[in-house]
């Protein structure tokens, strides 16, 4: 029951970190866990690509810059439905006192709607359960396509290449795809790992390597990609606490 996600990248200046953390996990995240409608609350911070990606953005499209460039932390609330942020819009509803004056503290800001499109478990899924908080690492990328041509390449790949092969890697819990029904990318896709140290072994090494090559069918879908600021993002969750 999460087929709705409410995204938020920012950035925090490094005097705020502790302070803005302790008050995020102590206060806020479990403040939104509450709500009605709200299935789970994650919070990562972002780790940045294994060697593997290093160059990523050297083939990959970069976006504007006025959309928000925040990536070091991204915050996930997953619910029913889009409509579960809408109806009232999220971003309308009323803070409890103090809270806008915490929330300025991110810089960078960006948000996103996303709606799931398509999902698949890999052989990991058993250590989450339906509805439950995402696993304790992901990569997650948002981005738009240059053309319509290359959006049909763009679903034929995810659809007969990527899911396919993430249902049968070790370590990888669930991959998740979305359309943006709220925000500047129109795609995004979810990957969920038991660990950092299986999506680096088991996912970045042997597969997304292949983004370098540009006869490889993954080299040229990047190829074809506009992401948006620090996509994709390799997060380690700091909340819910891991273990």
């Amino acid at each position: 029951m999460d087929q709705g996600i409410w995204a938020t990248w920012y950035d925090l200046e490094p005097g705020d970190e502790d302070r803005f953390l302790g008050w995020l996990h102590g206060e806020y995240l479990p403040y939104l866990k509450q709500i009605p409608g709200h299935a789970w609350v994650a919070h990562y911070r972002n780790v940045g690509p294994g060697a593997a990606l290093a160059n990523y953005h050297d083939v990959a499209g970069h976006s504007p810059t006025d959309i928000g460039t925040g990536s070091q932390f991204v915050i996930l609330v997953g619910a029913p439905s889009t409509h579960t942020f809408i109806k009232p819009f999220v971003l309308d509803r009323p803070l409890p006192h103090g809270f806008s004056e915490m929330l300025a503290h991110r810089k960078g800001l960006r948000t996103a709607i996303l709606c799931e499109e398509a999902r698949i478990d890999g052989p990991a899924a058993h250590t989450r359960l339906p509805g439950s908080t995402p696993a304790p690492a992901i990569q997650f990328g948002s981005f738009r396509i240059r053309t319509v041509e290359e959006e049909f390449d763009l679903a034929r790949w995810y659809a007969q290449y990527r899911f396919p092969v993430m249902a049968q890697l070790p370590g990888v819990v669930m991959t998740r795809k979305f359309l943006c029904s709220v925000g500047w990318a129109k795609h995004a896709v979810l990957y969920e790992f038991e660990s950092l140290e299986a999506r680096t072994k088991q996912f970045e090494e042997p597969h997304e390597s292949l983004v370098m090559d540009p006869k490889e069918w993954t080299g040229r879908i990047v190829r074809t990609t506009v992401h948006t600021p620090g996509s994709p993002v390799v997060g380690d969750r700091l909340w819910p606490p891991v273990g």
